[in-house]
């Protein structure tokens, strides 16, 4: 695969699984909390681009740049995606007047309940669940079965002696 199949292959699957747990990996006294997120878009750079509940002190006591990571995963959708990467908080107005696919009303209340940040994805982690043979558990079973019939065990050796009259 080349690196234009592994990011469209990725801004498919978050795109699809949309929801993931959020952890700042920053090790400042203020950092964001960890909370659920939604992906807005994955750009073609490989950020991913999401908003969290504007916290309680002033933004700008916060480190604009930290380590973080998120794991992208949803009910009844096989997959799921771990990135780790530098998140960047987008608190300038400009830099959400730049954003063009999104709507005004949302641009709006971002500027003033929520906080943009984007995550500068560096390194992804995905696992799909492996896929189990309707067979299997049944073949399983008569394996065990089998087992315990027919197999003997050393923990249960039979000791047989020759008792024989005039021995």
């Amino acid at each position: 695969m080349t690196t234009d199949n592994h990011l469209n292959f990725l801004q498919h699957k978050i795109m699809e699984l949309r929801s993931a747990l959020f952890f700042s990996m920053s090790d400042a006294v203020l950092k964001l909390p960890t909370t659920i997120i939604t992906a807005l878009k994955v750009d073609e750079l490989g950020q991913v681009w999401f908003f969290v509940n504007k916290p309680t002190q002033n933004i700008q006591e916060f480190d604009r740049e930290f380590p973080c990571r998120a794991e992208f995963f949803r009910k009844g959708i096989d997959g799921q995606v771990k990135i780790s990467g530098r998140a960047t908080i987008m608190n300038d107005p400009e830099e959400l007047n730049c954003l063009v696919d999104m709507d005004d009303d949302i641009k709006k209340k971002a500027m003033n309940e929520l906080v943009l940040v984007k995550v500068k994805i560096q390194n992804v982690d995905y696992f799909e669940p492996r896929r189990v043979e309707e067979n299997n558990w049944l073949q399983g079973i008569g394996t065990k079965i089998y087992s315990m019939l027919f197999e003997p065990h050393p923990n249960h050796g039979y000791a047989f002696t020759n008792s024989s009259p005039g021995n």
